[in-house]
């Protein structure tokens, strides 16, 4: 049986005791074990959760990796241009014609360049895809991309708060930082534009999105070019930002060489092992993930160099790992 809430502190201190008294015991004896000193007193967590448990102590090996492995960081300072990126939308409005408009936004975070200003009908995932793509070919692919924690750019329901749209970022190689909610000072230079481009490009509204495009067009055009910003001793943001390095070449191909082997995750979020049916995330579907044995029936699950959690084949179910893309709350205040 999995837990729905946190493990109680006595089961943690016991699977932690049994695990040093027997150190060479995997999840599956020490779960035996458990069974066997409680007799029936209390639930018995399952053996992806024990073993969970012992990876959060550091008893258990970790996978070895070449490369960094991500643990959660705080805002990043993006001093240079193309370090960071900054997404947002900048509040629905009703255009003349009474339908909505929702302008996505992003920009350089060092030389507060305006990337992007697109006025879209809604803030659906694939639509949104839909602006970045272009965005990408043309100015190349940021260190990382700072947003708030609402859609498209995460899923409050999905494992980690991940959506399609962060995953993409993550798949090509872009850092996905989120701030608080409630904080919108941590996006400040980003929201500093927003209130000016309510101001300057959006009141009246256009009569239709063709016509509020054209004002965004060239609002975009002042704001980077003619506009001097004090930050920047006064030169435009035109003059410090360079497109980015790295350019856009489509999905890279995921690879899982440390692993036992890969799985692609079904339309309903789900890998198949053994006739079985794990639910992993819907936000993965359409990716290969890697699995790989850590213990006699206990797999760990990772996308890309990130270890998700453990799988446990007579339960069906992942028990993550701490979120490995950085915390749910970003520390920084």
């Amino acid at each position: 049986m999995r837990y729905a809430n946190p493990l109680p502190s006595q089961i943690e201190s016991l699977i932690v005791r049994f695990k040093r008294e027997k150190p060479h015991w995997g999840a599956r004896k020490i779960r035996e074990l458990l069974v066997r000193r409680l007799d029936g007193d209390m639930r018995i967590p399952a053996k992806s959760t024990i073993h969970a448990v012992l990876h959060r102590h550091g008893l258990v090996k970790a996978l070895r990796r070449p490369r960094f492995r991500a643990t959660g960081t705080p805002l990043s300072a993006g001093i240079a241009p193309n370090d960071l990126g900054c997404a947002d939308f900048n509040g629905e409005f009703k255009l003349g014609n009474s339908h909505y408009c929702y302008p996505l936004t992003v920009t350089d975070h060092a030389s507060r360049f305006l990337l992007l200003c697109e006025a879209l009908e809604s803030t659906r995932e694939d639509t949104a895809i839909t602006a970045f793509e272009p965005l990408f070919l043309e100015r190349g692919l940021p260190t990382a991309i700072r947003s708030d924690n609402g859609v498209p750019f995460a899923s409050p329901n999905a494992l980690f708060n991940l959506s399609k749209m962060s995953v993409w970022w993550l798949r090509l190689g872009i850092a996905i930082e989120r701030i608080k909610p409630g904080h919108p000072q941590q996006n400040g230079r980003h929201e500093r534009m927003h209130l000016t481009l309510k101001k300057e490009a959006t009141r009246p509204p256009g009569m239709n999105s063709l016509q509020q495009q054209a004002r965004f067009d060239a609002f975009v055009r002042e704001f980077n070019s003619e506009r001097p910003h004090e930050a920047l001793a006064m030169k435009t943001p035109a003059e410090i930002y360079a497109p980015a390095p790295r350019p856009y070449r489509g999905l890279p191909d995921l690879t899982y060489p440390l692993h036992d082997r890969d799985l692609l995750v079904t339309a309903c979020g789900r890998i198949c092992m053994y006739r079985k049916r794990i639910n992993i995330s819907h936000v993965l579907a359409g990716q290969r993930v890697g699995i790989k044995e850590v213990d006699e029936g206990i797999w760990i699950v990772s996308f890309m160099q990130y270890d998700l959690g453990y799988i446990d084949l007579e339960q069906q179910t992942l028990q993550p790992l701490d979120n490995p893309f950085g915390t749910r709350l970003s520390p920084m205040s």
